[in-house]
């Protein structure tokens, strides 16, 4: 099952990422706990790993919240080697679009081979800025 995460303004959809599997979504928090947090999952990204993929959506105050992280974990991710690519559609997507990670951050991507940090950062900012929720669906 697929993770695609969203703004709307009433019907109007202002941006969305189709962020993979579930799994995918998952393994990049996972990352996250793993190479940042000590192994202790909301450590220090309470947002980011706190946050229940059921629950529905994160709030503009907690996308907020999630933009300071996001800019810890970009930072950190770039001074770190890459991890094998877990999902045969991320395999297909560097391929197709030449996508050869040299650092943690280069290693997870949406499936349209942009990176996964720079379109949540783009997500969390028109989140705060229009006062609208992102939405997990």
């Amino acid at each position: 099952m697929g993770l695609y995460l969203c703004i709307f303004d009433g019907e109007e959809e202002l941006d969305g990422v189709d962020a993979g599997l579930y799994a995918d979504f998952g393994y990049f928090r996972d990352t996250v706990c793993r190479e940042l947090e000590g192994k202790i999952p909301g450590s220090r990204f309470p947002t980011l790993n706190l946050h229940s993929d059921c629950d529905g959506q994160w709030s503009p105050e907690e996308a907020r919240e999630l933009l300071k992280e996001l800019a810890v974990i970009e930072a950190d991710f770039r001074c770190l080697p890459p991890c094998p690519l877990m999902s045969e559609w991320q395999r297909n997507v560097a391929k197709k679009f030449g996508l050869r990670p040299r650092t943690l951050h280069d290693c997870f991507f949406d499936v349209d081979g942009e990176l996964l940090l720079s379109r949540l950062v783009k997500l969390a900012k028109l989140s705060g800025e229009r006062s609208l929720p992102i939405l997990f669906q």
